[in-house]
């Protein structure tokens, strides 16, 4: 069974995103918005100085419950208040329901001391399955996914549960996401590249990858292509590489496999 550090696992299911930031941005319109700041600048402390009224809105408890979850430095009773407004607001239909609901995932997964990732993965499919369209819900899915890759046992196949996972998914920029997750998964999992490789093609295809991410995914292709015996596949990427990327230090060593993938494909057209 796959076996990683839990420091390099937390760092491997973020996912590159910072959970306030998103939260806050998702609440960018709300009376709530000055608690979010405070939690963006990260004085959590102003905001639980103030008892909340008794007509607090819904909104302004997440606030408060994100604060307990930013709270540093941070301990189990911080978070587990935090937990227990999130349990609470959970209960209801609304979009701060599903935010709640994500948040308190993100809890046991993540920021207590001793990480639950059965409970957390239980919770991301109660939201699923009550809020299934929600934007938290499908970002709860490739969370989920990404506990099924790296960090629930018993996961007899993980590239198969992150896939069935994928097909519960309906926004094309977590669709990306979850591709690119379940290659770099099959990488590191030492799969065969046929079990992965269309999937990190899928993750381009749908685009949106930018900055050193987009060129590393670029290189990463071509010679991915190369070892599966795709040449022509190898081929497109390489040069893409070289006309977007044309005075990168590895341009050099692009242009050399470019060649190779040539050299390739004509010596396949003059066999019989």
């Amino acid at each position: 069974m796959l076996s990683i550090p839990l420091r390099g696992l937390r760092r491997v299911i973020v996912l590159g995103t910072v959970v306030f930031v998103t939260a806050a941005r998702g609440l960018s319109a709300l009376p709530a918005d000055a608690a979010w700041q405070e939690i963006l600048n990260s004085e959590p402390k102003r905001i639980l100085r103030d008892p909340a009224g008794a007509n607090e809105s819904r909104a302004a408890r997440l606030a408060t419950g994100a604060a307990w979850m930013s709270l540093q430095p941070a301990t189990d009773d911080n978070l587990a208040k935090a937990a227990a407004i999130f349990a609470d607001l959970a209960q209801g239909d609304d979009e701060v329901a599903a935010q709640a609901a994500y948040l308190r995932a993100r809890l046991w997964q993540l920021h207590f001391l001793q990480p639950n990732y059965a409970r957390a993965a239980e919770l991301y499919e109660e939201l699923a399955a009550r809020q299934p369209q929600s934007h938290w819900a499908q970002l709860g899915l490739v969370k989920l996914a990404m506990l099924k890759l790296y960090a629930l046992p018993d996961v007899p196949d993980r590239l198969a549960a992150a896939e069935s996972i994928l097909a519960r998914i309906t926004t094309p920029a977590l669709q990306r996401d979850l591709h690119l997750q379940i290659g770099q998964a099959g990488v590191i999992l030492k799969e065969p590249l046929s079990r992965f490789l269309p999937h990190l093609v899928a993750a381009d295809r749908i685009g949106g990858i930018s900055g050193t991410a987009r060129e590393d995914l670029i290189v990463q292709l071509g010679e991915l292509s190369m070892r599966a015996g795709l040449p022509a596949q190898a081929q497109e990427y390489f040069e893409r590489y070289l006309q977007e990327y044309p005075n990168n230090v590895r341009a050099y060593a692009v242009a050399e496999r470019l060649a190779e993938a040539k050299q390739l494909l004509a010596a396949e057209e003059v066999k019989p």
